[in-house]
């Protein structure tokens, strides 16, 4: 008999199909969409052996314990802080991700927002929709510079932050990163320049580019304070996640003119409310934000070429893991290592 494999929040409009080729006659898919999670029979999330989940459902201690025969929760995509990994570790349960799909889609996203703001685009497709003829002044754009008299700066140095400094790097300009956990000699390899505080890194910054995981480290990260602390007139971009940026301290700084534009890709809430400040603000008509903030729908990662990398990976991902224990990608070892242990040091029961 096939094993199971549920998707708990499938959000694509085809089948599975893609996802059925990687996993093979062995295994069998089943997937539900994400307003159907909470009726899927008790004794289906039994059955099932591999967990797909994409960013809608909580994968959480009460669904694992729902699930006693799963042996590897796979999420399609980089972050995973929809996922307690430590109650899966906890359980023997590995979480894997799929770091790679998406790197030079975000990292183009992010660059593409910065020149977005650093040659005009959005004030002169405005400006030139309102009065084609009395707006047509090159000299009006607030936010154009010339790239080689910049800094791109560059907050969490993984593997789409890197992307990203590279390719400033080639476009002229000069680059500097703060990331804590990157080891010594990071910068030397790169031909960047490492800054040893947030603060330090802000306060020199033209450009600032957000490229962290969400954790409970990071979350508020990108706040009023950090903000005091920007370079006058600085451009924020945000490829990373939503909550890293509190909202209303980028509206209070683009309303004082603390910042100079903000592109933002991933927001705290998606969709966002539009009572929201912030959000309420820029749709006024004639508003002086309207050219100082962009927002996309969280498709930084989007390509045709990515969703079909994210569906073949992880789900190769979760059959290697299934019929081999083992995974490159592995996200909570440290969990699952230290349960392992636990259950050695208990005691045998008596026959």
């Amino acid at each position: 008999m096939s094993e199971l494999v549920l998707c708990l929040d499938w959000h694509l409009d085809g089948p599975p199909d893609l996802e059925r080729e990687e996993l093979g006659e062995a295994y069998r898919l089943e997937v539900f969409r994400w307003a159907e999670h909470d009726r899927v029979p008790a004794e289906t999330l039994a059955r099932a052996r591999a967990l797909l989940c994409n960013y809608a459902v909580r994968v959480d201690g009460a669904l694992l314990d729902r699930m006693p025969r799963l042996r590897v929760v796979t999420r399609c995509g980089v972050g995973y802080d929809n996922i307690d990994v430590e109650a899966a570790g906890r359980r023997g349960i590995a979480v894997l991700n799929v770091p790679d799909y998406g790197t030079m889609d975000i990292a183009d996203h992010a660059i593409a927002l910065a020149l977005s703001f650093l040659r005009g685009i959005p004030f002169y497709t405005t400006a030139l929709h309102e009065d084609p003829v009395g707006n047509w002044k090159f000299a009006a754009a607030p936010t154009v510079r010339r790239l080689s008299t910049l800094t791109f700066a560059v907050v969490g140095l993984g593997r789409i932050g890197t992307a990203a400094a590279l390719r400033a790097k080639a476009l002229g300009m000069r680059v500097s990163f703060f990331d804590p956990y990157r080891p010594t000699g990071t910068e030397l390899a790169l031909g960047i320049e490492r800054r040893e505080s947030l603060e330090a890194l802000l306060g020199e910054a033209d450009v600032v580019s957000i490229h962290t995981p969400l954790t409970s480290e990071t979350r508020g990260l990108i706040g009023a304070s950090a903000l005091a602390a920007i370079k006058p007139g600085a451009i924020l971009i945000n490829t990373a996640r939503g909550p890293i940026v509190d909202l209303d301290a980028v509206h209070e700084a683009l309303r004082d003119g603390r910042l100079g534009g903000a592109g933002l890709d991933v927001l705290p809430d998606e969709p966002p409310s539009v009572e929201h400040p912030l959000i309420r603000a820029w749709r006024e008509p004639g508003s002086p934000l309207r050219h100082r903030l962009i927002l996309t729908p969280h498709a930084a990662w989007y390509t045709p070429s990515g969703v079909v990398d994210v569906r073949r990976k992880s789900a190769r991902a979760t059959r290697t893991f299934l019929e081999t224990g083992r995974s490159r990608d592995l996200v909570n070892a440290t969990s699952l290592d230290a349960a392992a242990a636990a259950a050695r040091a208990r005691p045998e029961r008596p026959a």
